[in-house]
């Protein structure tokens, strides 16, 4: 029985080990994309951007919150 509990382990911690590295590629990417000033230059940024930054920031606020038990998450 100890056997089947560790391969089923195995499959959870392969499973996680993947989402992570996807999350980890998806994070460099932003942090790419963010010192290219989300591909704006800044004398050419418009309110259109501030927008659009702001839901960015909206939906990665989400994440945190949810991630450290803040904002609505909060106990």
């Amino acid at each position: 029985m100890t056997t089947r509990r560790a391969a089923d382990n195995a499959k959870a911690l392969d499973a996680f080990m993947t989402t992570k590295v996807q999350i980890d590629a998806m994070l460099a990417r932003l942090m790419a994309l963010s010192d290219d000033h989300f591909n704006t230059h800044p004398d050419e940024i418009h309110w259109g951007d501030v927008g659009t930054l702001n839901h960015y920031a909206s939906l990665l606020r989400q994440i945190t919150d949810g991630a450290f038990n803040e904002g609505e998450h909060a106990a």
